[in-house]
């Protein structure tokens, strides 16, 4: 990250639509998880609706392919298919690498578990770090070559500024010492989303795939908050003039993903963490803005990248 942040003429207000309006992803193909719903959903269809072939790999087929009808409308028919794909399970993201065929120039991180209670995958793994970043990470590095093929891949990983609240704890990862907390763990998630993309975003440079993270921002009615109550304003009270970035709909919710996906203002832009269409500056305590330090900090980012490898080997899916 340089002193110079990249900013663009869209902001917090902007819609995802707004973002792609006369932009011509024909030829492309897309993958964003957990599109089924919510901001994942919106990115699939402004993708989908720029001439993108889109996937989403989804845990509810039935609630994914009918998502995938409704959006197909509006893209033109065949455009977007749904896949079964369960980031908790490492069988099921083999499963879908396994099937993968051809290249893919577009890969967007969305789906995701936040503050729920504790749970384990069948490998004892705490279910936020296996499903926010051990699924993920299975599944890029498991995409590797269809990104490389693309010659010009992005990859974007959906994180939240609920990263500044902790860094990853790498001597107890799955809290199996230390009383669990919902939070602690949904943090360390997070942070491990942008850690994955400052440490990929080295390593892929030369296979010219652009690797970015970014906080969406808090979004109305979305099912991601289900496990903290109702943390949301209802849409009818929603005013989308307001002055108040802390909330957004959900078509602004996706603005930042599309912009880093598909935008050719971020074009050969990697290893960045963006906010509100902009790339974020540092955190500062207090304000719900910015990346901390501890998410952009390479020796960490690199520790990541070998953890979880070693993490995924007792699954037979180490890359």
């Amino acid at each position: 990250m340089t002193d110079h942040l990249i900013t663009t003429p869209f902001g917090a207000r902007t819609t995802a639509a707004e973002v792609l309006d006369r932009v011509d992803l024909t030829g492309k193909r897309a993958l964003v998880t957990g599109a089924a719903s919510g901001i994942g959903r919106e990115s699939a269809r402004v993708l989908a609706a720029a001439g993108a072939e889109v996937t989403i790999g989804v845990r509810d087929l039935a609630a994914g392919g009918r998502a995938a009808e409704e959006i197909c409308p509006a893209s033109g028919p065949g455009t977007v298919h749904a896949t079964m794909l369960d980031l908790a399970d490492q069988s099921s993201v083999r499963a879908f690498v396994d099937a993968w065929r051809g290249p893919l120039h577009i890969l967007v991180l969305n789906a995701g578990v936040m503050a729920s209670p504790l749970q384990r995958t069948k490998e004892g793994w705490e279910t936020q770090f296996a499903t926010n970043h051990l699924g993920h990470f299975a599944l890029a590095t498991g995409l590797h070559g269809a990104l490389a093929a693309a010659r010009g891949a992005r990859v974007v990983a959906v994180s939240s500024v609920g990263h500044v609240n902790g860094e990853v704890l790498f001597d107890d990862i799955n809290f199996e010492r230390h009383p669990y907390d919902p939070w602690a763990a949904y943090s360390q998630s997070k942070t491990a989303n942008v850690l994955f993309a400052v440490e990929a975003s080295r390593r892929w440079a030369s296979d010219l795939i652009a690797v970015n993270a970014l906080n969406p921002g808090r979004i109305t009615s979305t099912r991601l908050g289900r496990h903290i109550g109702d943390i949301s304003h209802s849409p009818a009270s929603f005013d989308p003039t307001s002055t108040d970035v802390s909330w957004k709909n959900i078509e602004q919710g996706a603005a930042t993903s599309v912009l880093l996906a598909a935008s050719p203002l971020t074009e050969g832009v990697t290893g960045r963490y963006f906010e509100d269409c902009n790339e974020a500056g540092p955190h500062q305590p207090g304000v719900r803005r910015g990346v901390a330090a501890h998410a952009l900090d390479a020796r960490h980012a690199a520790r990541l990248w070998q953890t979880s490898l070693d993490m995924l080997a007792t699954t037979a899916t180490a890359v």
